[in-house]
């Protein structure tokens, strides 16, 4: 096993890796709206959405894989009511055939942020 860390992504703000890898398969841990470079939050709905999926290319990136080689995520949404707009958004970062995925609001996320998405990928060969 391999733990995957990058300051392209956010850092773990617990007791966690970035993205560990196991075979051939990475399994990234929740990515959220934090600019990385800065460690403010996008601010607005179609920012913070950008920001997860930019978090998460970057992390595969580091792990050696990228967004085409993801084959499940999971969106947890502050409010379902949200769930078009970030799915245009997903849709610009995910190219079929698109990973499976589950979709689901929750009560609240870690600083409050409006998204949060984590994938499990493949390594690219």
């Amino acid at each position: 096993m391999k733990v995957i860390s990058t300051d392209k992504a956010p850092a773990a703000i617990g007791p966690y890796s970035q993205a560990r890898v196991v075979g051939n398969l990475i399994f990234a841990s929740g990515q959220i709206p934090i600019i990385p470079a800065t460690g403010a939050l996008a601010e607005g709905l179609e920012a913070q959405a950008e920001q997860v999926f930019t978090n998460i290319a970057n992390l595969l990136d580091a792990a050696g894989s990228d967004m085409g080689h993801v084959v499940k995520t999971t969106v947890f949404i502050k409010d379902m009511n949200d769930f078009g707009a970030i799915n245009a958004i997903y849709a610009r970062h995910f190219k079929e055939p698109f990973p499976a995925r589950s979709c689901v609001e929750v009560a609240r996320l870690p600083k409050d942020v409006l998204l949060e998405c984590e994938v499990i990928a493949v390594v690219k060969e």
